[in-house]
């Protein structure tokens, strides 16, 4: 894809969009070339990172008879910069969205993405290659369930009991406080079968993807009582203990597929560390949930009241 960095950022917002092609190969090998619009998207990533997130609108028209077929607005995630390393950042947020695919029948889908980015400059194009991923967007997500997306807050008590706390349990797991399910903070909730159902996005501040600029989330202007990113802080609500234990059961039942889906992703590594470490996070939750008295004291016992 081809664009100016600069001008994206500058002349685009929530209605103003810029114009230009994405190409791309499909399973025969053959490239296509799809006409779209984007603009930026994200608060943190936008101020701190070379390649902001971006939106992608896609006319019905465009779409039809291309595998973007149904889908008119799709989420671009890039690395925040052409650092080394950046990739490995990428593909652990991948990986978390993978995880909650695989835990949770309502989540959003994701697709992989190897990116040839040529930054459109006045005097000298620069190029760029590195990998991301599409998320699927929210409406998209609604229709899946024969439901709708909710556009006010619901407090978590308020959610359908076990996906509330199968929710808040995967934040634990992945090591993310930077969301909040009843102000709708990095979470979309949606209305399906009469219930109330929160669905996570955006891990970038997690433990699990430590990425260079993540920081101890703060609530009400008060830090977190956290060192760093990396340690784990449960923040899901108090519920009855055969709801929590259920969902503990939940998780460790999908132990295997969950290791299945990091092995799966290790050749998208470019660093071998990166993996191990990504490995061993998730390998410390299930720990916990194996163990009765660290469950207690991690999860149970910490459950917020308020």
């Amino acid at each position: 894809m081809s664009y100016s960095r600069k001008e994206m950022k500058k002349e685009t917002n929530d209605s103003s969009y810029i114009t230009t092609n994405f190409e791309y190969q499909t399973s025969e090998g053959n490239w296509k070339s799809i006409g779209l619009q984007l603009r930026k998207r994200g608060n943190f990533r936008l101020k701190n990172c070379t390649f902001p997130p971006l939106k992608l609108k896609i006319k019905k028209d465009s779409a039809k008879g291309t595998i973007f077929k149904g889908n008119k607005r799709l989420k671009m995630v890039m690395p925040c910069s052409a650092q080394s390393g950046n990739n490995n950042k990428v593909v652990k947020e991948y990986m978390a969205y993978k995880f909650y695919e695989q835990l949770s029948p309502y989540h959003f889908k994701t697709r992989l993405l190897e990116i040839d980015y040529t930054d459109m400059k006045n005097k000298k194009p620069k190029n760029y290659k590195f990998m991301g991923f599409l998320i699927e967007d929210d409406k998209v997500v609604a229709k899946r369930y024969n439901g709708k997306v909710l556009n006010r807050n619901v407090h978590p008590l308020h959610q359908e009991v076990v996906c509330s706390v199968r929710h808040a349990f995967f934040q634990f797991m992945i090591g993310n406080t930077d969301y909040s399910a009843a102000y709708g903070h990095n979470v979309k909730l949606f209305f399906i079968d009469k219930n109330t159902v929160p669905v996570p996005y955006d891990f970038d501040m997690s433990g699990l993807v430590n990425a260079r600029y993540a920081v101890v989330s703060q609530i009400n202007n008060e830090t977190l009582p956290m060192e760093n990113v990396r340690q784990r802080l449960y923040r899901g609500f108090k519920q009855p203990n055969d709801v929590f234990q259920q969902v503990r059961q939940e998780y460790l039942g999908q132990k295997d597929a969950i290791y299945a889906i990091i092995e799966d992703c290790k050749p998208m590594f470019d660093d071998d560390s990166e993996y191990e470490k990504a490995k061993e996070y998730i390998q410390d939750f299930y720990q916990i949930l194996i163990n009765d008295a660290k469950f207690s004291k991690e999860i149970v016992k910490v459950a917020r009241t308020k």
